[in-house]
């Protein structure tokens, strides 16, 4: 990768001429350019969790999202009614792809949507006696659901519903938690916020309410993997063949039961720091259950998170570590002696939330891929503090970026695969620019462990080499070769 700064941050200043002056200020504190400084100290210059700009297309999503669509939805065996109009509900229904056992409205309700479908009426009302009916509707029809979760839009914050002393009563009368959610959309910066607002009701309405029958010097619990695509599952499997007991999913494949009895845990796994680290910080305080950020996203970060885990418990399962390692490995290096000579030098470009701007680089270079720029939807400090050690010198950061410095970014770099959202996915086809949607692994996964590699060196190297792109004619490329 070149190392040339001064080209990198004149390509930033290019791109943001664009903008008016007082837009093109405000959007450069959001650039960085990676450099050993960066590398070396982590220092974060970059303006992050801050409101987008108005006027400019941000990708980020609401409060809402991060409630009900990341944390609180993936919980199989809960009913999560969506509290307002029928919109936000519809959108947030099964888009996740969060993987769950069960069998759908007896005992695991993720792929359901349930909404109190507002209308004029309860605006100008109020919807709290629907939402009491609603409550004793679910009771009746779902009678194997172990709790409801009332995740709340924008227009029951801005009446001033009162939730709580509804979830209260109901909770009473049936005999079951109901947990409220103060998650309206227009709360906070970005869905960042929502994923605190569900953290700090699984804390004030769950944590510690439940028991563990017996315990063992190896529980540990996966926090923050929402199983898309099967994500934990991958993830467990590697874990349990070290010896290690998993008491708790949060959330992927989870139940309210797991997140009672996380308290239990030995240690904390957390693979979204983003989402999810409150919990782990409260546990730490409250129980104090240490906690590690694992990376199970290619081989080599697989083996060095099996490793540096194995390290927090006995000699016993640091043996049964590398008995894992070596059962693998052979397999990995085929898997990289496959794909890397088809994949070796391509460019990558990445805007994705949570943890993926910084642990998928890892994946991407067993393959023999370099990634030239990535950036966060909602990251925080604390999140490119992470990033910057794991990026080469060089390498474009940013946080938030309109549509139209990812478009122009990605042809500036000339890159060979470009990884985001589905918001983003149709426009990069368009332009002939191969593309990954890297929040639910475009209709495939898993992506975690050693099996997951699998699927993902597999899925790179289909984007990528597909001929399709040869048969395409693009803006800059009038020519089309059959």
């Amino acid at each position: 990768m070149s190392t040339d700064l001064g080209g990198k941050r004149q390509l930033i200043d290019d791109m943001l001429a664009a903008y008016p002056a007082k837009a093109k200020k405000d959007r450069s504190k959001h650039y960085e350019v990676n450099n050993e400084e960066l590398i070396n100290c982590g220092k974060c210059a970059i303006k992050s969790n801050m409101k987008s700009r108005p006027g400019v297309m941000t990708v980020r999503g609401c409060a809402y999202a991060g409630s009900k669509g990341v944390v609180w939805g993936p919980i199989k065996d809960v009913v999560h009614i969506s509290h307002g109009p029928v919109g936000c509900g519809q959108y947030s229904w099964g888009t996740r792809r969060n993987y769950s056992s069960g069998t759908l409205g007896i005992d695991n309700f993720t792929a359901m949507q349930i909404t109190s479908d507002f209308q004029e009426t309860d605006i100008v009302f109020g919807g709290d006696k629907k939402l009491e009916v609603m409550c004793r509707e679910i009771k009746e029809m779902f009678p194997l659901a172990k709790g409801i979760s009332i995740q709340t839009e924008c227009p029951v914050g801005l009446i001033g519903d009162d939730i709580e002393a509804v979830a209260k009563k109901m909770s009473n009368e049936l005999g079951i938690p109901i947990i409220p959610v103060r998650c309206e959309g227009f709360r906070g910066v970005s869905q960042s916020l929502g994923h605190h607002i569900a953290n700090d009701a699984i804390r004030d309405f769950l944590m510690g309410k439940g028991e563990l029958e017996e315990c063992g010097p190896y529980d540990v619990n996966i926090i923050g993997d929402y199983n898309i695509g099967g994500d934990a599952w991958a993830s467990r499997i590697l874990l349990e063949e070290m010896g290690l007991r998993v008491i708790a999913q949060w959330s992927g494949d989870g139940t309210i039961n797991e997140l009672m009895i996380a308290h239990k845990s030995k240690l904390n796994l957390i693979h979204c720091h983003r989402s999810m680290n409150y919990m782990c910080t409260t546990m730490e305080r409250e129980y104090g259950i240490p906690w590690m950020e694992y990376n199970f996203f290619g081989p080599t970060k697989t083996i060095q998170s099996l490793r540096a885990i194995a390290d927090r418990f006995d000699d016993h399962i640091r043996a049964n570590c590398e008995k894992v390692i070596a059962k693998y490995q052979v397999e990995m290096d085929a898997i990289i002696g496959k794909y890397r000579p088809r994949l070796e030098g391509k460019k990558v470009m990445l805007l994705i939330g949570g943890l993926r701007p910084r642990h998928t680089i890892g994946a991407y270079e067993d393959l023999g891929m370099e990634v030239v720029a990535s950036g966060y939807e909602f990251g925080h400090k604390d999140d490119y503090e992470r990033t910057f050690p794991e990026l080469k010198d060089g390498t474009i950061i940013y946080d938030d970026p309109s549509a139209y410095e990812l478009e122009e970014l990605a042809q500036k770099l000339d890159i060979d695969l470009m990884g985001a959202g589905v918001k983003e996915k149709y426009v990069y086809h368009k332009m002939g620019i191969p593309f990954r949607q890297m929040h639910s692994w475009d209709y495939s996964g898993p992506y975690h462990g050693f099996d997951g590699f699998k699927i993902f060196a597999r899925d790179m190297d289909m984007t990528v080499n597909s001929p399709v792109w040869n048969l395409m004619g693009t803006p800059d490329r009038k020519t089309v070769s059959v």
